[in-house]
């Protein structure tokens, strides 16, 4: 074999061995079951090979933290925009850029300076119990701190982010001090101190415990999949607040490229392949999530709880106002 026949070969098997090389690290905050099936199909359809780490969020972040610019990580996956928002003012992430992001996600639902991307969209409406609450008696999240609600409504704690980032949304819109006000009438409209998750506080509604539900669409999804859960999903109807102003609360699940990431071109690669049609609709049936990218078809299960009018506000503000949001919850008394 001659010389440059030698080198080709070389080159070849160089490129071979990088392709097989190929693998991108993730940090996600979502549990395996509700992102691994699609991080496989990612890797038989790329050749890509996905490290997957799974853990709390808050935990991850401070992980990623820690390690500073010796850390493996490629992506970070969380829930709610809040922890995305922790992340970037720590410096944890960079810009993407990404046509195919920035045409495909709204730009409500991505930060301004593409540090984060929504990849799913969440929506945390009111849910009732039909007999004992009329949907006509229901209009706006402000409502429920009127005194016709007193002992009327279940939500879980005030530590809890999505909480947090729904008083923010309200501060963004009405003002800290209206916000304040609201908070100290929903407060005294509690049927019991806050405890538990989203399905805890529906299955208190379906127990006859409470009247009215807040939660995360997904989780009311989930119940219905599950035997043990589904007779109380189907104890409560969804009412959509505000849709007669600026639409209803929604949040995302999302993900920003490290940092440091040593395999930046396949994190972003990853990040493109979640909002291709596909994917987005994976998220939808299988987790109840609705797609960030508009014209992807939703699952019978988000169909069938009714179409609704989202608040339009940039999401980074809910994690700009989330120390205010704190500070007006813990006001109210908000255990």
């Amino acid at each position: 074999m001659k010389l440059w026949q030698k080198s080709l070969v070389a080159v070849a098997l160089s490129a071979a061995a990088l392709a097989q090389a190929a693998e991108v690290n993730v940090y996600s905050g979502r549990q395996e079951e509700l992102i691994k099936p699609m991080l496989d199909k990612f890797s038989k359809e790329t050749g890509i090979k996905v490290n997957l780490i799974t853990g709390k969020p808050d935990e991850l972040i401070s992980r990623m933290q820690s390690e500073g610019r010796n850390s493996p990580a490629d992506l970070l996956i969380s829930t709610d925009v809040g922890r995305l928002y922790r992340a970037e003012t720590q410096g944890l992430f960079q810009a993407v850029d990404s046509k195919l992001l920035t045409d495909a996600i709204p730009a409500s639902l991505r930060h301004p300076q593409q540090q984060w991307f929504g990849l799913t969209m969440r929506a945390r409406p009111v849910m009732y119990v039909p007999g004992k609450v009329k949907p006509e008696q229901l209009s706006t999240v402000e409502d429920l701190a009127d005194p016709k609600w007193k002992g009327k409504i279940c939500i879980r704690s005030s530590d809890n982010i999505y909480n947090q980032s729904m008083v923010a949304a309200l501060i963004a819109q009405l003002g800290e001090e209206k916000t304040q006000a609201w908070a100290n009438g929903f407060v005294k409209n509690f049927a019991q101190p806050p405890k538990g998750g989203d399905r805890d506080q529906i299955k208190a509604a379906a127990a006859g415990v409470c009247d009215i539900a807040i939660a995360n669409t997904y989780y009311l999804g989930g119940m219905f999949d599950e035997a043990g859960d589904k007779a109380a999903a189907e104890a409560v109807k969804v009412f959509w607040p505000n849709q007669q102003d600026r639409g209803a609360h929604i949040n995302i699940s999302g993900a920003g490229v490290a940092k440091y990431a040593p395999n930046k071109t396949e994190a972003v690669k990853l990040l493109e392949y979640m909002v291709k049609p596909e994917a987005q609709s994976w998220y939808a049936e299988v987790n109840h999530e609705y797609p960030v990218v508009q014209g992807v078809k939703w699952s019978q299960r988000l169909e069938s709880f009714g179409q609704f009018k989202a608040d339009q506000l940039q999401l980074s503000t809910l994690g700009e106002l989330n120390a205010k949001a704190i500070t007006v919850m813990d006001k109210a008394g908000w255990k």
